[in-house]
């Protein structure tokens, strides 16, 4: 921050052309007193006074006021602050900085929550640092506080990286809440709506408002999407994959090319592949059912295929236009036809199509005729991954941590036996319930585990993610931290929910005394605790 009594750094220009060229309609000798900074300025959807207009009119008179002159401007418009991906703004100001010439002192930002929402506290502190290396500071103009370096400056930048990154998780927990409602309920959420299958816009009570073209978004907050059938030649040409498929026995290929050759194309225009007619064979929205979250990429952080089991639904969700009967026999006759197939020869079809193309995917896969669908692999094998790292093929993407969440739930149980068996040890007694995994304790409260996957950061250290069911409510929270390798415990919480605040959550190392002190190294305390002696009759 720059002072009243602080030396401004003076950027000489050649002429006073060169002052006008830089925005400043001032007299070169007046230009020469201001410091040049840059302002970078971000808006998502959120909320209107963070639009760009309101974030440069503050920082406008923050420069203003402290003998500053604005002669560059990086905007990300629309843009999330998850992750730096798209955010071309800052992608270019960091490109900039590393510049041999630099025609910046600072860079003015309205706050810290607009430098960036990241997930990881630590990515928003590297692209500072970025700039710093250079000498060019980073300057909230908006916060109560001086990003000067200083300790206390550094505590409450690390505290609102903190707040902006629990916004975004707690965002996203309440966004996925809201649409899991939505679904259940039988509205559409997101995604084309496919072929023969049309975007009905109705009202809060239901009331149809008229349908909705390919791009257009609804305007109003309460109005709902369910799907419709949709233009009878469309529906028609759904039918006739289906009859093709069951009753023609043509395969996925032999249906696209035919339908290519009658310049029948998709619903985006285009021709028709195995693929993309094997998705409108296995898509159960054309027998009315409303499933979300297959995938997910909450965060921004991985795209995950979901288990069947994470999927939300609700079945006869809208008006089918393939009956569920005959929906059901393609399925079967997709299963079976792989069935016959051992797993060392669907192995032997998978890694030969790695050697063909260098690399693999559930969409290379489907479209590859001669080899299982990859709805195929994952039932055969458990997963894609597991499938993959089996013919030695590892994806770009690190998709590790879903084999890890699967260790780690195969864990839960084993982890809930040994603490009822170490109560018991201690002479209490324990009562499980199957639904919810609760445990009651001698009848008089209940205990919940989480245990925490471990998550190493590049600088060395760890953190780990944790994830409460909040609707359970216990009376006592176990967190089990797992170590670098998520094979051993790391440390455990214990939190009794009176002291217990689910906005507050023991993500790093060290997170101050008001949460370690509920940490121990076993829980041979809490089973001392829970544990009951019998006492002689006087």
């Amino acid at each position: 921050m720059y002072g009243a009594d602080d030396a401004f750094i003076v950027l000489s220009y050649p002429d006073a052309a060169m002052a006008k060229e830089h925005g400043n309609s001032e007299s070169a000798s007046t230009a020469q007193e201001l410091v040049p900074v840059a302002q970078y300025v971000r808006m998502s959807t959120e909320h209107q006074r963070y639009s760009t207009e309101n974030q440069t009119l503050a920082i406008t008179e923050y420069a203003e006021r402290h003998g500053m002159h604005i002669v560059r401007t990086y905007e990300d418009s629309g843009k999330s602050g998850l992750n730096i991906r798209g955010r071309t703004g800052l992608q270019s100001l960091l490109r900039d900085v590393q510049q041999p010439a630099v025609p910046f002192r600072a860079v003015l930002v309205y706050d810290v929550s607009r430098w960036g929402r990241f997930p990881d506290p630590d990515e928003a502190a590297v692209y500072e640092q970025t700039c710093k290396r250079r000498g060019i500071k980073v300057i909230y103009c908006a916060e109560p506080f001086t990003n000067d370096g200083s300790l206390s400056s550094t505590v409450l930048v690390g505290i609102k990286r903190s707040m902006a990154a629990e916004y975004s998780r707690e965002l996203s927990v309440k966004v996925f809440a809201g649409h899991r409602n939505l679904v259940q309920r039988g509205f559409r959420q997101g995604g084309a709506p496919g072929l023969g299958l049309r975007r009905q816009l109705v009202d809060e009570n239901n009331v149809v408002k008229g349908q909705l073209t390919r791009g257009e978004k609804k305007s109003i907050q309460t109005d709902r999407v369910v799907l419709v059938p949709g233009p009878a030649d469309e529906v028609e040409t759904v039918r006739r994959i289906y009859k093709h498929f069951l009753e023609d026995g043509m395969p996925e290929r032999v249906i696209a090319s035919n339908l290519n050759r009658q310049q029948i194309f998709t619903d985006l225009g285009r021709p028709w592949t195995r693929g993309t007619v094997h998705q409108v064979l296995t898509n159960e929205k054309y027998i009315g059912n409303n499933v979300y979250n297959r995938t997910s990429f909450k965060l921004k952080i991985a795209h995950k295929q979901n288990e069947p089991s994470e999927w939300i639904r609700r079945d006869g969700a809208f008006e089918a236009i393939v009956p569920p009967d005959r929906f059901a026999q393609v399925q079967s006759v997709i299963v079976a036809r792989s069935a016959h197939i051992d797993s060392d020869h669907m192995l032997a079809l998978l890694k030969h199509l790695l050697e063909q193309h260098g690399v693999v995917s559930g969409l290379l896969i489907d479209e590859e005729d001669g080899v299982p669908s990859s709805s195929a692999y994952r039932s055969r094998f458990g997963s894609l991954l597991r499938a993959y790292s089996l013919i030695g093929f590892t994806p770009k993407r690190d998709y590790a941590y879903l084999e890890i969440n699967r260790a780690l739930r195969r864990r839960h149980p084993e982890v809930l036996a040994e603490i009822s068996a170490g109560i018991d040890a201690w002479g209490g007694t324990t009562a499980r319930d199957a639904a919810t995994d609760l445990v009651t304790v001698n009848g008089e409260f209940t205990t919940s585990l989480v245990i925490a996957r471990c998550k190493p950061t590049p600088a060395g250290t760890y953190r780990w993610r944790i994830r409460l069911d909040a609707s359970l409510q216990p009376d006592v929270t176990v967190v089990v931290r797992m170590d670098h390798a998520n094979k051993h415990p790391f440390d455990y919480y214990v939190f009794p929910s009176i002291d217990f605040c689910i906005d507050s959550l023991p993500i790093r190392e060290n997170n101050g005394f008001t949460l370690d002190a509920y940490r121990v190294d076993s829980l041979q305390e809490f089973y001392a605790l829970s544990g009951r002696s019998l006492l002689e009759a006087a």
